[in-house]
């Protein structure tokens, strides 16, 4: 693979990169903005979040999904640009939420860390349920630091990757939503997936922040592919017009950076092997 060149430079903390509408969006939890960017790298502010992380995805019917997980709410953004409730998580986990996948069928997913990042006492994080009405429930327990998450195409399967388990995390999804059938998914020794995302192959990429790299595996944990970086990549999305375009998202990571600091944040694009699934 060719060597990532960058797009947007600057971000105080930038995470959550998705394709959407022909477009990247991406968040920037630094500054607490929901951003979109053009192919030229300008950036526009679409929304603007209180609550760290920010996190996002879309209903069906296009409104936009807003994990504001320090304050443990999901968000819906209107056609009218307002942030209305989607979900009040906090009566499920009191501790910080942070990453949202939603299905066909407008159920939401979204996972909570478990404990308070950073600094807190470590203890096994979850997944909860956001049905479309806005009633949550927990639907999967002790996970190590959950993180980056993706269903398959036909909606039959989640995937999340455990940062401090060094793997990534099958369930079969049941027609309620439900979450079943626990599995390994792929082992990755020595690893902390972050961000994820799946292509038309059937293999996941993720963002590994300490290792300071992208890689590309195939269930089972066969190393497909491995970008190395020079700051930690803490997420990655697949986009473009023909969906072959990796959007990694890196930055100097240290534990202040999230109480401010130098913006080190970059959106960075190389041309990938195969497209996005779906």
């Amino acid at each position: 693979m060719s060597a990532p060149r960058v797009l947007l430079d600057g971000l105080a903390f930038g995470e959550s990169p998705r394709w959407h509408d022909g477009r990247l969006w991406v968040a920037d939890w630094g500054a607490g903005e929901v951003l979109t960017v053009d192919a030229e790298g300008r950036a526009t502010v679409v929304a603007r979040v209180d609550g760290l992380p920010i996190c996002l995805d879309w209903l069906p019917d296009g409104r936009l999904l807003v994990v504001a997980g320090g304050a443990g709410r999901l968000l819906r953004r209107e056609p009218d640009g307002s942030l209305v409730d989607h979900a009040d998580l906090r009566s499920l986990v009191a501790h910080p939420w942070n990453e949202v996948v939603t299905d066909a069928r407008g159920n939401a997913y979204v996972n909570t860390i478990g404990f308070d990042f950073p600094g807190g006492e470590y203890a096994p994080g979850g997944i909860a349920l956001v049905t479309p009405d806005g009633a949550a429930r927990m639907v999967a327990a002790d996970l190590a630091f959950p993180n980056g998450m993706a269903l398959t195409p036909d909606g039959s399967t989640l995937i999340v990757a455990e940062s401090y388990a060094a793997r990534l995390t099958a369930y079969d999804v049941a027609a309620d939503g439900s979450l079943s059938g626990r599995r390994v998914w792929a082992a990755v020794p020595e690893s902390a997936p972050d961000g994820i995302c799946l292509d038309a192959d059937g293999a996941v990429w993720y963002g590994d922040v300490p290792n300071r790299c992208a890689v590309r595996v195939a269930e089972g944990g066969r190393i497909l592919d491995r970008i190395a970086l020079d700051r930690g990549c803490f997420a990655c999305a697949l986009g473009g017009a023909d969906g072959r375009t990796l959007h990694l998202v890196a930055m100097e990571w240290a534990p202040q950076t999230l109480a401010g600091g130098p913006r080190t944040g970059q959106v960075l694009t190389v041309a990938a092997p195969a497209p996005a699934a779906g």
